[in-house]
Parts: structure tokens; sequence; C-alpha cells
């Protein structure tokens, strides 16, 4: 293989391998229908945060319209999000830079 085709393609590599090692989160998007305690009581017992670390998460639902919740790789983020789902909340994956 020529050099430059293999720097090319080490180059590539590298990028798409930074593509997939950047985090990803799970953002919990805040809605009319579900009360702020439930919010909080999803985030204790499905993420096993404290009492104090799921409020302030649930408020800045409430208030800010979104909190990111989880932190980690797309495949485990997508997890969180069905299970956010399965709880009756609006969630979704972002990429953590965007």
């Amino acid at each position: 293989m020529p050099e430059t085709l293999e720097r090319a393609q080490t180059h590539l590599e590298g990028d798409v391998r930074a593509a997939i090692d950047v985090p990803w989160v799970t953002i919990v998007w805040n809605d009319p229908v579900n009360l702020m305690n439930y919010v909080a009581f999803v985030f204790r017992s499905y993420f096993g945060y404290s009492a104090p670390e799921a409020d302030r998460l649930m408020l800045l639902v409430h208030n800010e319209g979104r909190a990111i919740v989880a932190v980690g790789n797309r495949e485990q983020m997508e997890r969180h999000v069905a299970a956010m789902h399965g709880y009756g909340l609006q969630a979704s994956v972002a990429r953590e830079d965007s």
C-alpha cells in the first residue's frame, strides 16, 4: 500500500475511533404530564440517585426544560432512554458535545 494511502487510512481510522469514543448523554425532557415527585422517584429508583441529586435533576427538567441524567457509550444511553420511555418520561440520546 502506498505510504500516502496508508497515512490517510490511519487518519480516517483515528477519526472513526474518536467519533465512537465521544461520550453520549441521556436527556430527560420536561412534559406537561408527569408530576415532579414522580420524575424524582424515577431518577432515584432507576439511576440510583440520592434524593437530593434526584430532586436537583428533576428541578433542572422542570425549570430548564431538560436535564442530562447519564453519560456513557451510545448503547448504554439508548437503554436508559428506552427505560425512561417505559416510565412514561420523554427522553433522548445525544452526543455530549452537541
